[in-house]
């Protein structure tokens, strides 16, 4: 018999369109999260990111950064947050590419596993919607209801190849003839762990990749309401479950900005 197949997808930038960071910075100013000034350099330094995209020195100090701004938040504040903001900041949410390539792989079979540096807390819910069979995401630590700022597990470069190769041990896929998408180089990893890698609207970097190894690349460019493709959940604490991916691609703009004022002064 065949074995079972999978598709693997990125979440930032290769299936949403626009960064949660962005999205919740205003509701975590206007919660009393993050001041006013660190709110409006992140919508700056979001911007930055979304252009020129983050390599690996970035990336690993904005997860230090990052878990210093979380440390000691209170869970519960952060889900009723984003719980009375979500809606008004939803659409548009996915790439209609990326929903229609998800469908696709459905329908030949494969299994669709979202792989994202972002928090669980995102991941899993919008993965939910989107129909997406198994998820791999970071994973923060929480002790009496507050974040510790430590991190139990980074879904980040080398450790997304890891973890398609564990699920390949677990479930069985032939990862020959499994797929994976993404758009930042720090996925080079995974991209090389399947049969057919795709760039999708990819950083200078990865398009140079792709290009000498002749990798498809893809360019989504059609954001769509993610209730307009799925049915997006009714229930007030399911729409809270998205708050700490949020906070993780906070901590990683906010950072960018607190770095450029350092690099300028």
């Amino acid at each position: 018999m065949p074995r079972p197949t999978a598709a693997f997808f990125d979440l930032d930038k290769t299936i949403i369109a626009k960064s949660s960071a962005l999205a919740f910075s205003r509701p975590f100013q206007a919660g009393g999260l993050i001041s006013r000034r660190a709110m409006l350099r992140s919508v700056y330094a979001q911007f930055v990111y979304l252009v020129g995209g983050a390599d690996h020195d970035q990336m690993e100090k904005m997860r230090a950064f990052m878990s210093q701004l979380t440390a000691g938040w209170d869970v519960a504040t952060v889900r009723e947050i984003v719980a009375d903001t979500l809606h008004n900041i939803v659409d548009p949410l996915v790439y209609d590419e990326a929903v229609s390539l998800i469908e696709e792989h459905h329908l030949a079979g494969r299994d669709v596993v979202i792989v994202s540096t972002s928090g669980a807390e995102v991941v899993g819910p919008i993965g939910e919607m989107l129909g997406a069979d198994r998820v791999v995401a970071t994973r923060m630590e929480i002790v009496d209801g507050h974040y510790t700022g430590d991190i139990e597990y980074y879904a980040y470069a080398q450790e997304k190849a890891r973890a398609i190769e564990d699920l390949a041990r677990t479930v069985g896929y032939d990862l020959g003839q499994c797929y994976a998408y993404s758009d930042s180089i720090t996925d080079v990893h995974m991209l090389e762990v399947v049969g057919h890698p795709h760039a999708v609207n990819p950083d200078k970097e990865l398009r140079r990749v792709a290009l000498e190894r002749g990798w498809p690349v893809l360019a989504f460019d059609r954001p769509v309401a993610l209730r307009g493709r799925v049915s997006l959940p009714a229930t007030k604490p399911t729409l809270a479950a998205l708050a700490v991916g949020g906070l993780l691609a906070a901590g990683g703009v906010i950072w960018a900005s607190s770095r450029r004022r350092r690099l300028g002064a």
